[in-house]
């Protein structure tokens, strides 16, 4: 067997990193060290899991004088707290962290076990596809993601570094929570959403097929994570479920109030009550960090692009040749529409510059927002 490549000097990671359990987040995870230079072994108790992941080239095959300076758990929320616990037993020396999307419930786990946790840092990416295993996999799935560390009493400083350098490597951003207010977090910004998603996308299974040709980018948007695993979001769901029932308590609430101003529209205060509400939600978008918070940052500029090829790529090298920078950019296109819609962001100062460029090159503008 040859030598694994040497890790590059700049490189915050000293050693081997050993990743168990070859799923979307764990393969992900070996690609992204393996194209850094650094050695990765591989483990799963799937030899099947564990095969397609080694031929995808995430990692190498585990070897009897394997030690790894980090392990990396990468298994099912159930299995988590076992898995963590086998990794610090297995190797007395690495630290050991695991990317679980629940964390109270396996702190807590591994607190009855009795076991020494000092070298354990739980933590979790927010990346993710609808996709999962290996075959899903991709090097780039955490650049720019935020990735929590839950820095808990226990955990040694040392190892707490040690993480924070895995995150930095993956060229993800680090933010240090607790456990409790991990939990909290993500059932507002991922679980919750999951299940109002899925329930949206199931009333789709009744419509008319002639309903869902009308379908756009909106309906796309609100359910593309309704293609989710379920059998991984039972687990998710049920070991964070105390969180995700005060937003889904909260969020029927809210529902039944819109419902109860739709049953009379013309009573006193329905239409403010439904105002309110959409106005709440513009609000909530308007508070979202980064380039998808749009709403009082940049301008956007919705631009008509035929269905022929090469359109969209001559669209991309226009804007690029007039100097100025797309912050962000969303396309709308059913199949069979002979066009499509590209929705590009800009900085608010330039949006009239690129409206005349675009206009001067030919392109029809659908629709511009300040």
């Amino acid at each position: 067997m040859s030598a694994a490549p040497p890790a590059p000097s700049a490189s915050r990671i000293r050693g081997s990193v050993c990743i168990v359990g070859t799923g979307l987040l764990g393969a992900s995870i070996g690609h992204g060290l393996c194209a850094r230079g650094l050695d990765v072994i591989l483990h799963d108790i799937s030899p099947s899991n564990l095969r397609l992941a080694l031929d995808y080239g995430a990692g190498r095959p585990a070897q009897p004088d394997d030690d790894p300076v980090l392990v990396v758990v990468a298994v099912p929320p159930d299995a988590t707290a076992q898995a963590v616990l086998d990794a610090l037993g297995a190797w007395p020396n690495a630290t050991v962290t695991d990317v679980a999307s629940v964390k109270m419930g396996i702190g807590a786990e591994l607190l009855e076990s009795g076991a020494d946790l000092s070298r354990y840092v739980g933590s979790h990416p927010l990346a993710g596809r609808e996709r999962g295993g290996a075959i899903a996999a991709r090097a780039d799935l955490f650049v720019g993601r935020p990735w929590v560390i839950c820095a808990e009493e226990f955990s040694d400083a040392r190892r707490i570094h040690e993480v924070e350098g895995l995150v930095l490597e993956l060229r993800a951003v680090p933010v240090t929570m607790t456990a409790r207010e991990h939990d909290a977090s993500v059932a507002v910004v991922s679980h919750a959403p999951q299940v109002v998603s899925s329930l949206l996308a199931s009333r789709l299974s009744a419509a008319s097929q002639g309903a869902l040709e009308l379908a756009g980018q909106g309906l796309r948007d609100t359910t593309r994570i309704a293609a989710s695993d379920p059998r991984l979001w039972v687990q998710i769901l049920s070991a964070n479920s105390g969180p995700v029932l005060e937003v889904l308590d909260a969020f029927r609430a809210d529902l039944d109030r819109v419902i109860a101003s739709l049953r009379d529209p013309d009573a006193s205060g329905s239409r403010r009550s439904i105002a309110d509400t959409l106005s709440a939600g513009n609000a909530g978008v308007a508070r979202l960090p980064g380039k998808h918070g749009l709403s009082d940052r940049y301008a956007q500029l919705v631009v008509m692009v035929d269905d022929r090829p090469g359109e969209l790529a001559r669209l991309l090298g226009e804007v690029g040749e007039t100097g100025i920078n797309m912050e962000d950019l969303r396309l709308e296109h059913s199949p069979g529409a002979a066009i499509g819609l590209a929705e590009i962001s800009v900085a608010p100062d330039v949006a009239d510059r690129l409206l005349q460029e675009l206009q001067t090159r030919g392109w029809t503008i659908a629709g511009a927002l300040a």
